[in-house]
């Protein structure tokens, strides 16, 4: 019998590690034997020795009978789900799968327009043709909130043949959409509710954050279990419920999207955080709320800064809760951009965030942040703050308006062809001056967060080219397009 005390991956792992034999197999250090000196002296040995492939005793993650299939059954129990999936190339292929599990070539999905990049893989991978729904916009906070249930609903009246619905939720600032009544409104049309929950894995362990997609009636929920539990980077899991989506579907969509050669130092993380947020979630989210809520409290306290909180969003109808721990800091009142608080306060003053913006910080407090950092942030604040102009930036620095400008406020639009399409279209190089009509051949983010600007069928915009040159110019990063000076652009030249 099975229960949350055991971690099946780790037992096995940690036993077939010691074990004394000649490894004729892969990987090629053969359990540290020939891995760099240099490397085994940093790291220590134990990592190497655990680097294992898919032993007999390991089980096999493409058709998991034993170690795998009960961990993957321990995770489902304490996320909520009916089936999980351990995903080893992060929630990437977790998102390139559930598209490819419930869409065809051709074939309609709901995609909100601040989908991350990964999205835009799976429509290529799938073939699958967006509609694409604008997140609520608030000009004051320079946010996109959450998704407006009436647009959703608007746009499936208008696209009754939408195979699915696709939503981010919570976003990278932490904002939660109504999925509830999201998730009734796709099942009232029959179809599945896809949740790009990446960083979301830790709701539901405890009562002060906000309700867990699967709770509230996703089909499939996508986590990144590394970005705020304890798991390592690039382990991740994918949680599913009812029979809306082909389990079979999904596990061969899963089976294109994942690594052959799955790490079991991945795995066993995925089973040792579950382990962790299972037997001590509460407790340990408890300690990590408390310290968010007094970083919060501190903060505020600091001239030119606004700490966004849940006044400030769920004075909106398309928000329905505001995780505490994503710390979102908009930093504009100082007169300076949020890259150039960032460069400060990671080169001069010790603290690092997690996504620097032309107009906010916002910093991911998870279990692992202690109140020596929270002591630190707040330090390395209040020195920031002493050193600027207390003068808020001119409006044509605001990102946000930029932003909000380059995605259209429409109910819903369409890219003139499938990103598919786009992508094996031939394409020809002119300068950005003159790109605005021409539909775009790359899909172009600032990054991160890595939401894209311009998607490869769209409609190239004067206002987006306009965000990605203040990006640029304010020192941000620019990925996905060829010419990384954004001199010129690359366009679809569909007369050849």
């Amino acid at each position: 019998m099975l229960d949350q005390s055991q971690m099946p991956i780790v037992s096995a792992l940690r036993e077939s590690a010691g074990r004394l034999h000649a490894p004729f197999y892969a990987p090629g250090h053969k359990q540290g034997q020939g891995a760099s000196t240099q490397l085994k002296h940093w790291l220590g040995e134990a990592i190497f020795k655990a680097d294992l492939p898919e032993l007999p005793e390991l089980d096999n993650l493409f058709a998991p009978e034993g170690i795998i299939h009960q961990a993957q059954t321990l995770a489902a129990k304490a996320f909520g789900s009916e089936y999980t999936y351990f995903l080893v190339n992060g929630s990437t292929c977790g998102l390139e799968a559930v598209i490819l599990a419930t869409c065809g070539p051709g074939e309609k999905i709901l995609v909100p327009r601040n989908a991350h990049r990964s999205v835009i893989a799976g429509l290529i991978l799938a073939g699958a043709m967006p509609v694409f729904v604008s997140p609520e916009y608030n000009s004051n906070l320079g946010l996109a909130l959450g998704m407006s249930t009436e647009a959703i609903a608007t746009a499936l009246t208008h696209h009754p043949d939408i195979r699915a619905v696709l939503l981010v939720s919570p976003t990278y600032h932490g904002i939660c959409s109504d999925i509830a009544t999201i998730s009734q409104i796709a099942h009232a049309h029959g179809i599945p509710l896809l949740v790009d929950a990446a960083h979301g894995p830790h709701f539901g362990f405890h009562p002060d954050l906000p309700i867990s997609a699967l709770a509230q009636g996703a089909d499939l929920v996508v986590q990144s279990t590394h970005k705020v539990l304890s798991a390592f980077s690039q382990a991740s899991m994918l949680h599913g419920q009812g029979t809306r989506v082909s389990r079979n579907r999904l596990q061969a969509a899963l089976q294109l999207t994942q690594s052959t050669s799955p790490s079991y130092l991945l795995l066993a993380s995925l089973d040792a955080a579950r382990h962790q947020i299972a037997t001590e979630g509460k407790a340990l989210l408890s300690d990590t709320l408390s310290l968010a809520v007094k970083m919060r409290a501190q903060l505020a306290t600091i001239p030119g800064l606004h700490i966004i909180d849940k006044p400030d969003v769920m004075a909106c109808a398309s928000v329905s809760d505001l995780d505490l721990t994503r710390l979102t800091v908009d930093v504009s009142g100082l007169g300076i951009t949020g890259l150039e608080a960032d460069e400060i306060l990671h080169s001069d003053l010790g603290v690092t965030v997690e996504l620097p913006e032309l107009r906010h910080l916002t910093l991911i407090i998870s279990l692992g942040n202690t109140s020596a950092d929270g002591r630190r942030c707040l330090a390395g604040f209040q020195t920031l703050a002493r050193t600027c102009r207390l003068a808020p930036l001119p409006v044509a620095e605001d990102s946000a308006l930029l932003q909000n400008s380059a995605w259209p406020n429409l109910p819903y639009t369409l890219p003139r062809i499938s990103p598919r399409d786009a992508f094996f279209a031939p394409a020809t190089i002119v300068p950005a001056t003159s790109a605005a009509g021409r539909l775009s051949a790359e899909t172009i983010s600032a990054y991160p967060p890595g939401i894209p600007t311009l998607v490869a069928g769209e409609e190239i915009t004067a206002a987006a080219i306009a965000y990605l040159a203040a990006v640029k110019q304010q020192g941000g990063c620019v990925t996905g397009c060829s010419d990384p000076s954004l001199t010129t652009l690359k366009v679809l030249n569909l007369e050849d």
